[in-house]
């Protein structure tokens, strides 16, 4: 077999020894563009999991490269000169030139065949190869000569970014902040080998435009960023290797080989630095390629099947950890106004793969800085009570009380509003008040009701409930009395209208069975293809649509509900105005944010004139369509602060369900960052919803600032005693458990007890190792 590999950086090398040694009569010949001796950039950084796989896979490199590795086990954290370390974080640096070199060594040894200052634009010369190797970096020329057989997509992210050196000498990996007159400035910084460090800049593009830096004038660049970090440089030099300003590429393809060619390194998928996962996913991916090959060594299309189907699914989710965490540093400076700790603990966590109990874990003492300086900022009185003791032996912000106007809320868990569809003509009954009653006596802060309609026709199904007509009162007044009697959890109803989405079938069911009503919304479009055509609102139609939110706001009083929740998303009728995808009127009521706001607003600014001032309101938006051309982050805080101005207290932050063909990105606390953009922008409390599954992610969402109050909605249809068990978990002594169900405490939290001593045995178990010599 004949393989051209394009490309001697990291990937192409490490998949050549590998294949090399295992089938020795192949002929591997690597085709560089540059010097042997060349390398740009400074260090690069492994983590411990692919320090196993070089030792694993081959000794001889592991050996050589650990012996050039610069380790640390701290991350330290610093803005403005206020720092903190955090220990038991287990990387490792080495010079980009010296890992070449070294791999080049063991190709040598291996008998690869190498060459150097040998750019390939042509494949034509490699006419005999069985496989030729596309690991030509970022700007893949193969890549490129072939982007639509690939679907290559490239997208520049944000911020501008530039990579120096130093003969600064640091202990740790340093993330280093920097406030100037221009916006804040960080810099990644670690030391790779004895007497030479690297230290990549970036900032906003604001930010950089303001400062007038220039992309390749590499004096003006030096000068103005030695000034700005002088006190981090502390006299030290930097130092410049074709240090450009750039924007980050987001590479992706669609496919990633294409007859006899395969991608492999920065060609294929490209991870931003903040995760230091450049190199290893190349590393990754070459493994990945040499064990589909040793899989299928007589069918190279087997070889890329078999490549694609290993490693797509890991390089994906690596990418978007990458843009996750590329994510916070592009919005640093929202994140900047927050206290120094929890800026840190973002900082720490803004990949979602570490939480607050993987940090607790490496370094309690970080944890316990995080968790009193939130707990100091959250109690009213800024003293250190007999509440905030509590809090803190119990070591979580979750069960910290949180008070909207003079409603006080135990807890920082609610439940979302999820629709049981077993209403009879809008009537609650038995099944509502036990579904809402025993998850009020497992220990919520806040309940709020599946979406109720204010009218027969604003109904989503025939099983949905609704709070128009006395009877109606009644019932849910049942369900709410037994709750403020028995239980500290507070409830609110959530009011709502279903507009284009009324007369659907009951989740369960086939079809709707009933007699269908007249929809209505903002414009005279239908849901979908199967969906009947609203009525597009008239005058007269808003003018009866307001009387009936005003009218189920005095019932919802009536029946004593704590907090109206105002149903605007999901695209449901009030929401139907305010995207751009569901309204396209040509009256006051279209076009503009501002002109799709009207109706929503003022439905809201009357049910607020009639709700008792004491209690608070709340409302329920989407912040994106998750289609093209839906409404942008900029209509959203234009929207979220009208309501603010208008009197709501927190915006409960959701998304999508607008159109049909939306594509939503999903996984773990997958909508946290739109809470976070409503609640650091607008500067409004917000409840987030979405994947939340367990009380680390609560905990970690709150102390990260992306929240206020944390809504479950599946985690809570099986397990009324969430929260009952999330408080043994923690140890947290809550004093709101009724009598009849005390003595199982001493059942209950020694059970969790040990199955946490458990858990935090096998993390500890996988958690960095000490690389400290």
């Amino acid at each position: 077999m004949k393989i051209a590999v394009i490309g001697g950086g990291p990937g192409g090398l490490y998949f050549s020894i590998l294949t090399k040694k295992a089938m020795p009569h192949c002929q591997i010949d690597i085709y560089e563009r540059n010097k042997s001796d060349d390398s740009f950039g400074f260090g690069v950084v492994f983590s411990d999991e692919t320090l196993g796989e070089f030792l694993k896979r081959d000794m001889q490199s592991y050996e050589l490269i650990r012996s050039k590795f610069a380790y640390w086990d701290d991350i330290i954290i610093a803005r403005d000169g206020q720092t903190v370390n955090i220990a038991g974080n287990g990387f490792c640096g080495c010079s980009r030139k010296t890992l070449l070199q070294l791999l080049q060594q063991r190709c040598i040894e291996e008998g690869v065949n190498l060459h150097f200052e040998h750019n390939v634009d042509d494949l034509s010369q490699f006419e005999d190869a069985d496989i030729i190797i596309a690991s030509d970096g970022i700007g893949s020329q193969i890549r490129t000569k072939f982007a639509s057989e690939f679907g290559t997509k490239i997208e520049l992210k944000q911020n501008r970014f530039v990579w120096l050196g130093s003969t600064k000498p640091l202990d740790a990996f340093t993330y280093f902040f920097r406030n100037t007159e221009h916006g804040l400035i960080v810099a990644h910084s670690y030391q790779y080998e004895a007497g030479m460090s690297t230290w990549i800049f970036e900032c906003s593009d604001e930010t950089w435009q303001k400062f007038q830096f220039e992309v390749t004038n590499e004096e003006d660049t030096i000068a103005k960023i030695a000034e700005i970090f002088k006190e981090e440089l502390d006299g030290h030099p930097l130092i410049s290797n074709k240090s450009h300003w750039r924007q980050f590429p987001h590479v992706t393809n669609e496919n990633w080989y294409h007859k006899n060619i395969v991608l492999l390194g920065d060609a294929k998928a490209t991870a931003h630095y903040s995760i230091g996962s450049g190199t290893k996913l190349a590393m990754d991916s070459a493994i990945g390629l040499f064990d589909a090959l040793m899989e299928n060594p007589n069918d190279v299309q087997a070889v890329f099947q078999h490549y694609d189907k290993s490693r797509r699914n890991t390089v994906e989710m690596i990418q978007y950890a990458a843009l996750v965490s590329l994510d916070w540093f592009e919005n640093m400076n929202r994140h900047n106004q927050h206290p120094f700790y929890q800026f840190a603990f973002g900082c720490m966590t803004r990949a979602k793969k570490v939480t607050y109990e993987n940090l607790r874990l490496r370094d309690k003492s970080f944890t316990d800085k995080v968790l009193e300086e939130f707990l100091l900022a959250s109690s009213a009185s800024g003293n250190k009570n007999e509440t905030l003791y509590k809090a803190l032996e119990g070591k979580s912000a979750a069960f910290s009380p949180f008070k909207l106007r003079n409603l006080e809320l135990q807890n920082r868990i609610t439940m979302s509003s999820m629709g049981q569809y077993s209403a009879e003509n809008g009537l609650v009954n038995d099944w509502h008040f036990q579904h809402y009653t025993s998850r009020a006596i497992g220990g919520l802060g806040l309940i709020l009701t599946e979406m109720t309609a204010v009218s027969e026709t604003g109904r989503i199904t025939l099983g949905c409930a609704g709070i128009y007509h006395d009877n109606q009162i009644v019932e849910w007044k049942r369900i709410n009395d037994f709750i403020h009697k028995n239980t500290q959890t507070k409830i609110g109803i959530q009011l709502g209208h279903s507009g284009r989405k009324g007369c659907s079938k009951i989740p369960w069911e086939d079809s709707f069975s009933g007699e269908s009503w007249e929809l209505l919304s903002a414009s005279a479009i239908p849901f979908n293809e199967n969906s009947a055509t609203p009525k597009e609102m008239t005058l007269a139609d808003m003018d009866l649509v307001t009387s009936q939110f005003v009218q189920a706001t005095i019932n919802s009083d009536k029946a004593g509900f704590d907090l109206i929740e105002l149903q605007a998303h999901h695209g449901f009728l009030l929401a139907s105005f305010l995207s751009p995808l569901t309204n396209n009127r040509t009256d006051e009521f279209g076009g503009t944010v501002e002109n799709r706001l009207k109706f929503p607003l003022r439905v809201f600014t009357e049910m607020r004139n009639v709700f008792p001032k004491e209690k608070p309101m709340s409302v329920r938006i989407s912040a994106t369509d998750w289609a093209e051309n839906g409404i942008s982050e900029e209509d959203v805080i234009i929207i979220a602060t009208a309501f603010k101005n208008a009197g709501v207290d927190i915006i409960n932050v959701s998304t999508g369900n607008t159109v049909a063909n939306q594509k939503p990105i999903t996984g773990r606390m997958w909508q946290t960052p739109f809470s976070d953009v409503v609640r650091n922008t607008v500067h409004i409390p917000t409840i987030t919803a979405g994947y939340i599954q367990d009380i680390d992610q609560i905990n970690t969402i709150i102390l990260n600032g992306r929240a206020d109050l944390v809504a479950l909605g599946r985690p809570l249809l099986l397990d009324a005693n969430f929260v009952r068990n999330a408080q043994a978990y923690e140890q947290f002594q809550p004093n709101d458990i009724l009598n009849q169900y005390k003595m199982g405490i001493s059942h209950l939290y020694p059970l969790k007890a040990s199955e946490r001593k458990q858990a935090e045995g096998m993390k500890k178990a996988l958690k960095p190792k000490s690389n400290k010599k």
